[in-house]
């Protein structure tokens, strides 16, 4: 294989080097747009030559106007197979699908005949239904921003826009960069929540002796708090396979990365507790500094009178949600349904669900 080059750039210089040309030639004056978003890890900068063995390569997505995709999108799938290079940058431009991995695409070198190319031809509105399960351009509902996982919101906001002749890619960006300042008020209220719910049980289990259930318990609290970190820093978290590298990335990284190893690899119940205390006490300070309630203490105390020590995060959860004041917002929090359980991706952890935009946008119905 040739000297590795990230995916997103590989992509880029793929589109300018190889199928821009061709576009111009064949079908100059049509508005497009190009780009590399959606799946894949190099999306998100993450890839690394493993990531070459599947979905990966000289890849892009061209958009074309819903009224021009019946008369051109099949025109230009022709020209792309017949008029692109066998190779570019040392990589197969030719793809295959094995049998037993539909929708899997590998790279096959060719030196005959048509190439099967990997650039996906659609429509703006085509793909944000697909992906995202969106039926409408994103002027997005309170509903929309709960069921949309963050996993594909920072998939659409990440990668690379090469050409927007449709003028509608950045805008769409722009819309999805961040959630609305009272979802995002929202969704940390729930996500303070998990914590709350469980942050006694890793010491209870311990002292009743049940380590391995002490072990499970601290692990989903480091989860719960490593996502907490996500919403504090506004950015959107991964999918699982990348959540711990983008924490890395995170500016609270440095000093909480130890402290949750620490108290993942912990013996006993008393050791996890100590390390449970110290990544608290940075996340209450990283919360203060955002200056959206009264400063929260930043010590743990005692559960109530047994001998778990805890932070206590409950006024503040109030306080935040006492300051949603969108009606739409505020209409969730009132159904009976719901209370403050937060995006769908908070709630739920299956991937079947998270990674099926249909799927997320059928969940709706919960929150009306």
């Amino acid at each position: 294989m040739p000297e590795f080059i990230p995916g997103l750039q590989l992509s880029e210089l793929f589109y300018h080097e190889a199928v821009k040309p061709i576009m111009e030639a064949d079908f100059g004056g049509l508005e497009y747009s190009a780009a590399l978003i959606g799946f894949g890890s190099e999306v998100l900068g993450f890839d690394t030559p493993q990531s070459s063995d599947h979905n990966w390569g000289p890849r892009l997505l061209l958009f074309l106007h819903a009224a021009d995709y019946p008369q051109y999108a099949s025109r230009i799938d022709e020209a792309l197979s017949q008029k692109l290079p066998y190779e570019f940058r040392g990589y197969p431009t030719n793809f295959y699908e094995p049998e037993d991995e539909p929708g899997t695409k590998l790279l096959q070198a060719t030196t005959s005949g048509p190439v099967k190319h990997y650039v996906w031809i659609t429509g703006v509105e085509a793909f944000l239904a697909k992906y995202l399960g969106l039926n409408h351009p994103p002027e997005l509902t309170v509903e929309d921003w709960l069921t949309i996982p963050a996993q594909k919101l920072r998939t659409i906001t990440a990668g690379g826009v090469f050409h927007d002749g449709l003028s509608e890619l950045a805008q769409i960006r722009q819309k999805l960069a961040y959630y609305p300042h009272d979802v995002w008020l929202l969704l940390l209220c729930a996500q303070w929540t998990r914590l709350e719910q469980e942050k006694a049980f890793m010491g209870r289990c311990g002292d009743v002796g049940d380590e391995l259930g002490s072990q499970i318990i601290a692990a989903r609290l480091v989860r719960d708090i490593m996502r907490l970190c996500f919403l504090l820093e506004r950015q959107y978290a991964p999918y699982n396979k990348w959540f711990g590298t983008a924490f890395s990335r995170l500016h609270c990284a440095p000093a909480l990365d130890p402290i949750l190893q620490a108290a993942i690899y912990s013996r006993g119940w008393q050791e996890r507790e100590k390390f449970l205390a110290q990544a608290y006490a940075i996340v209450a300070q990283m919360h203060n500094t955002l200056n959206l309630t009264k400063p929260l203490e930043t010590r743990v105390a005692k559960y109530h009178n047994r001998p778990y020590l805890v932070l206590h995060a409950e006024t503040i959860i109030k306080e935040m949600l006492v300051a949603i004041t969108d009606p739409n917002v505020r209409k969730v929090l009132t159904s009976d349904s719901t209370g403050v359980i937060g995006s769908l991706d908070q709630w739920i952890d299956s991937t079947d669900i998270l990674s099926n935009g249909r799927l997320c946008n059928n969940l709706k119905y919960f929150y009306e």
